[in-house]
């Protein structure tokens, strides 16, 4: 609401100290600021900008988003001024420009993002042991605010009276507590419930056995996880480093840290969506108004895909089938003529005309730049599962879900289908474990041609 503010007091306030508004001019400009309100109003949604995780965002994505938004409305404004009629009274481009992103991001760096940091994130974790060290351990991430806790695994040699403990802290915070299994079950708990991170609130000399367990576990599946900082009491002896160690916890991920990098590729994401999305616009138009004209149903099509860390999102699509494909892909199943969990089929019945020929461009993926935009997928990254080919992969596969899925991977210039899907699999713990922002770019050139040749594609 205060971005609106913002918004309308940057239309009206040149205006008035111009020269004062008249009557018959206030009309006019009401529908102006309405049309202008409405591109914030999009884009943001588009954005995700006031998503409940938003204060996590670091600085610079932040300033990427609303220097995006402020952007749209000045697009909005350039064709009113186009087109609007000669003597409307229309608000000068960098009055919007200089007031609008100014104050929104003096306000969003000054205020929001400190009132909005207090706020429980989106973050989810599961804690390993019922034990004192596992019930504080849960306390202490839940009351930070930081952590979800979204169940808890018992270890072989804790007993009831633990549990009953654990139940009681719970109960007397009004939650019910999220007893999901015995640490031997890690791996079927995983397939299950999606999480960001593991806590292993377990001690080496009484759990180490189950321990080592859940730690090859969670790096099959490529997951975070963290192990007890502490082995032994301290009196005087101070960390060197304390902020690696604040929750008392040793954090491990299953490949490098490149903050500066991801920032960048997140950065990258937001600007190169958004301008394909804008030189696109015409093409866009075109296919939605052919898909229409064609056949019956929806222009997009919504699928359910598995995201990073095993979160569902919904995947858009233009829509190349026909209305009940879903049903119709039961009776196809035995044509299958890609190896493993994932179905491909070179001459699907299913396609639509204009489809074959969207789809041999993979113009049919472009709204997923949408997705992008909102931070589900990435420009480059492995391609998003359905549900039901993750329910069937192997643990080792799974790892390919620890990072953001993406429009095009290694798999997408290697000839798509015309490759296995044990090569698939491989060809993106490849990228995984030797991520760089030089070879996303790289990626990026050669997926040009091999879309603009529609290699490989069915």
């Amino acid at each position: 609401m205060v971005d609106l503010t913002v918004l309308v007091a940057a239309v009206f306030v040149p205006i008035w100290w111009r020269g004062g508004l008249l009557p018959a001019e206030i009309r006019p400009l009401l529908w102006l600021t309405g049309a202008l309100v409405s591109a914030w109003i999009i884009t943001a949604a588009s954005l995700r900008h006031y998503a409940s995780f938003a204060y996590e965002r670091e600085l610079l994505d932040e300033t990427a988003m609303i220097t995006i938004m402020v952007f749209a409305v000045i697009t909005m404004l350039a064709l009113l001024h186009l087109f609007a009629p000669t003597g409307t009274p229309l608000p000068r481009m960098q009055h919007i420009l200089i007031m609008v992103w100014t104050l929104t991001m003096l306000l969003r760096i000054g205020v929001f993002r400190q009132v909005a940091a207090r706020e429980p994130p989106a973050d989810d974790v599961l804690v390993v042991g019922i034990s004192p060290m596992g019930r504080l351990t849960a306390q202490d991430l839940r009351h930070r605010g930081r952590h979800r806790v979204v169940g808890h695994l018992r270890f072989a040699g804790e007993d009831d009276k633990d549990l009953e403990l654990l139940q009681r802290t719970y109960k007397a915070e009004g939650l019910e507590c999220p007893l999901v299994g015995g640490a031997a079950d890690i791996e079927s708990v995983l397939r299950r419930i999606a999480v960001n991170e593991v806590y292993l609130a377990g001690t080496a000399r009484k759990h180490d056995e189950e321990m080592q367990q859940i730690i090859r576990v969670c790096e099959r599946f490529g997951l975070p996880f963290a192990l007890p900082a502490y082995s032994f009491r301290l009196e005087r002896a101070q960390l060197i480093d304390r902020k690696s160690v604040s929750d008392g916890y040793l954090h491990y991920h299953q490949v490098e840290s490149k903050p500066q990098q991801m920032a960048l590729k997140r950065l990258f994401d937001i600007v190169a969506s958004a301008v394909a999305l804008w030189v696109l616009l015409p093409m866009l138009l075109l296919v939605i108004a052919l898909l229409k004209l064609t056949s019956r149903g929806p222009v997009f099509f919504r699928q359910h895909r598995v995201g990073l860390h095993g979160r569902v999102f919904n995947m858009l699509k233009f829509r190349s089938m026909v209305i009940n494909a879903e049903e119709l892909k039961t009776q196809l199943d035995k044509l299958n003529e890609q190896s493993g969990p994932v179905f491909k089929m070179r001459r699907d019945p299913r396609v639509t005309a204009v489809g074959r020929f969207i789809r041999k461009y993979s113009i049919d993926e472009l709204p997923q730049l949408i997705n992008v935009l909102r931070g589900d997928m990435s420009v480059v990254g492995p391609r998003p599962p359905v549900p039901s080919e993750v329910a069937n992969y192997e643990a080792w596969q799974r790892r390919r879900l620890s990072v953001r899925p993406g429009l095009t991977c290694i798999w997408q210039v290697s000839g798509r289908n015309q490759i296995s899907f044990e090569q698939w699999m491989y060809l993106d713990m490849l990228y995984i474990d030797h991520w760089s922002l030089a070879q996303d770019f790289n990626l990026i050139f050669r997926t040009v041609p091999a879309v603009i040749t529609g290699r490989g594609a069915s």
